[in-house]
């Protein structure tokens, strides 16, 4: 048995309402940017290929307990890998049709796989439709060209069959869950935006690269030391999306533009990379071991490790692990600059990953700190010109002190 974790006594504790189920180990791609495959974490190599059906059934179990525990009525599963399409459908359903049997037929279980393209078929469509499992593709964006790092390991692209893939969803509307994007900023903003809304998603997920201040994000060359090249980047690709054309083809809902749109009118975010809503995301490896989110494995090696595994362990045991705990933690988990910003209710201090550094943990701002202020004032200013000035949060109005982040940036690089 795994060895005992500490536990942080902390209450309220929000319950786990998303379930990360690791299906695959392994990826038949070798993108070379990969923080799983190619980052500082290791521990993949010492997990199965592939979830067992026993794995599968002792999940379903803790999933079902931790659900009546908590009285949830809906819950979300993500099945992701490596790639999960690996061998078909088979696992996925299975996986699935398994925590719906344990929950039972009162509560409600959203379901979606994460893909990269390559091996999804019109019959594995089909299936995957008909048992309710939204799916969705990581791209680069909707070119070739935009995805030149998502290779084979043999370093033949995985282009064509992808593309095919987007197709195939965008005539089965009903199925498709959407994309998810990193943001490159050595790439044209306009042409990455206007290539995936070629491929009709209905949802758009924007995510900065998994960087920190021991593993800085990639910069253009030519970019100052001072400069907000990936606010710059998000902020033009925002501004193609809010000033749409209603009588062109409907735009995507995109999560990071919603989010900040929301936070600033103060909706509660929904997401851990903007807002200070605690975190509800866990993850399920191939061994059944309870881990926190992949983003972590861009810090240290065993970063998402938590000793604990569903065969001998409860989600709610999962809940008092400090690393969970201190991401349920809100403001106070955040450092003193950050907790002095005028734009943390809707930044939040930023993804909990970004904000780790070597020697000293967690407990600084994001690495990305002024590309998400830079991102934030520019949509505030987009609403506030657009609606009443008091219904935008005062506190990240565009007319605001620039934040006392700004004079500190420096010293924590």
């Amino acid at each position: 048995m795994p060895a005992a974790v500490p536990l942080v006594p902390f209450a309220p504790r929000a319950p786990f309402r998303q379930f990360v189920l690791k299906v695959r180990g392994r990826c038949n791609l070798s993108c070379t940017y990969c923080c799983l495959y190619h980052g500082r974490d290791t521990g993949w190599r010492d997990r199965p290929a592939r979830v067992s059906e026993a794995t599968m059934a002792r999940t379903a179990q803790r999933v079902a307990e931790h659900a009546r525990a908590h009285g949830l009525r809906e819950l979300r599963i993500d099945l992701h890998g490596g790639e999960p399409l690996m061998s078909g459908p088979g696992e996925v359903l299975a996986y699935t049709a398994a925590i719906r049997e344990a929950v039972g037929p009162d509560r409600v279980v959203h379901a979606a796989v994460q893909t990269n393209g390559t091996r999804l078929t019109r019959s594995a469509l089909a299936r995957l439709t008909e048992a309710g499992i939204g799916v969705g593709i990581s791209l680069d964006g909707g070119t070739a060209t935009l995805n030149r790092h998502r290779v084979d390991h043999a370093g033949r692209p995985s282009w064509p069959a992808a593309s095919r893939a987007a197709r195939l969803l965008a005539e089965h509307p009903e199925a498709y869950a959407g994309l998810l994007c990193a943001v490159d900023v050595r790439a044209d903003p306009a042409e990455v935006y206007r290539s995936l809304l070629a491929l009709r998603p209905p949802r758009l997920d924007l995510l900065l690269p998994h960087a920190n201040w021991s593993s800085p994000p990639p910069r253009p060359e030519d970019a100052p030391r001072s400069a907000t090249p990936y606010g710059d980047w998000l902020a033009a690709v925002f501004d193609l999306w809010w000033n749409r054309d209603p009588d062109e083809r409907p735009h995507p809902r995109v999560r990071l533009f919603t989010e900040i749109v929301g936070l600033l009118l103060g909706v509660p975010s929904a997401t851990e990379s903007v807002g200070l809503s605690p975190t509800v995301a866990v993850v399920v490896e191939t061994d059944g071991s309870i881990a926190q989110i992949d983003s972590l494995k861009v810090a240290y090696d065993r970063a998402t490790v938590t000793g604990l595994d569903v065969h001998h362990h409860s989600f709610d045991e999962a809940l008092a692990h400090p690393g969970i705990a201190a991401r349920q933690l809100g403001a106070a988990a955040l450092a003193a600059v950050c907790r002095g910003c005028p734009v943390v209710r809707v930044c939040g201090g930023g993804n909990y990953a970004h904000r780790y550094r070597e020697g000293s943990g967690f407990a600084h701002p994001s690495v990305y700190c002024a590309d998400l202020e830079r991102l934030i004032r520019h949509i505030a200013h987009a609403l506030s010109s657009a609606l009443p000035h008091d219904t935008v949060r005062a506190s990240a109005a565009p007319t605001a002190a620039p934040a006392a982040v700004n004079s500190t940036r420096v010293d924590v690089i």
